[in-house]
This record gives structure tokens, sequence and C-alpha cells, in this order.
């Protein structure tokens, strides 16, 4: 009979692990949107998550001083470089793109934007990642204009937060 129950708790533990495993990550759309994030991601318990810190851009322009945006191009350029770093990280990891639940964005005022953040210019890099035909997943996000960053060129951090499927 001790057999029994066991053999009964082990098929019941066996069935909830699988349920776990079977769960996927639920992203939740801007009701009425075609803004490429998603409202809200839930990860279900048992999922690893893995928190990638910062990146900045990588130097486009070696002539260029190091301290300075012609080094590092406009917000969308060092949005992709970026971005590619990141990608290219996550890979490293086994992950991708599509892992990522939550994105934050650290966003430097351009003085060829009146001392704004180039939101558009940073959207148009992002878009070459995220809600894509091969890519549509979409992370919860948020975006912030900050004073600087550790290089006055810079004009762009990203941060994200990745589930392993």
């Amino acid at each position: 009979m001790r057999h029994a129950y066991r053999h009964a708790f082990a098929v019941l533990l066996l069935a909830a692990a699988s349920s776990a495993q079977a769960q996927e990550v639920k992203r939740y759309k801007i009701p009425d949107s075609d803004f490429p994030i998603s409202a809200a991601v839930e990860v279900p318990a048992g999922k690893a998550t893995v928190y990638v810190s910062g990146n900045v851009p990588p130097v486009i322009d070696t002539k260029a001083p190091k301290d300075s945006a012609a080094a590092y191009g406009d917000t969308k350029t060092q949005t992709v470089g970026v971005l590619t770093a990141i990608e290219k990280q996550l890979k490293g990891m086994g992950l991708g793109m599509g892992d990522v639940v939550k994105m934050q964005v650290f966003l430097v005022g351009d003085e060829a934007h009146g001392g704004r953040m180039d939101f558009a210019g940073f959207m148009a890099g992002y878009r070459q990642f995220f809600g894509t035909k091969e890519q549509p997943k979409l992370p919860a996000r948020s975006a912030f204009q900050i004073a600087a960053l550790g290089n006055p060129g810079y004009r762009v951090e990203i941060e994200v937060i990745a589930v392993r499927p």
C-alpha cells in the first residue's frame, strides 16, 4: 500500500512539473493600439529570468573623438548598435530577442532635437528588432529621458530582462 502512495505522489509531481513547463510567457496587448510594446507580460512560476545589464552603443567612427556623438552616431544608429549587442549577448546564453519580457531604455536629450530625446529615432531602431514578422514578441517597456550617461557621446542605454523558454 505504501508503494502505491509513493507511486501516486510521484505521478502527481511529474504532472505538476510537466504542467509548469508547458506554461508559456503571456503577453498582454495594449487595447486598441498597434504600438509595439506589451501592456504587461506574465511569467509563469518556475521560469528562469535573466537580467541583462545596461548596454551602451559601440563606436562607429574611430576617427571622431571618443566623447563625441559623432563617434557613436545618432539615436537610431545607437539604438541599433545597442540592440545588436544585446541580441549577441542573449544568443551567447541560448536566448533571443523574443525571450525579452522587460526593457528599460535611457535616452539622453539631443541638441539636434532641441535638447529633447529623439524618441522617433529610438523607435526606428527598436522596430527593427521587435514587432516584426520574424520576431513578433513584444516586451513590456519603459523609456526615460535622462540628463546624461557615462560618456557625453552616448544617447542610448538599454537594459533587458529575458525569460528562459
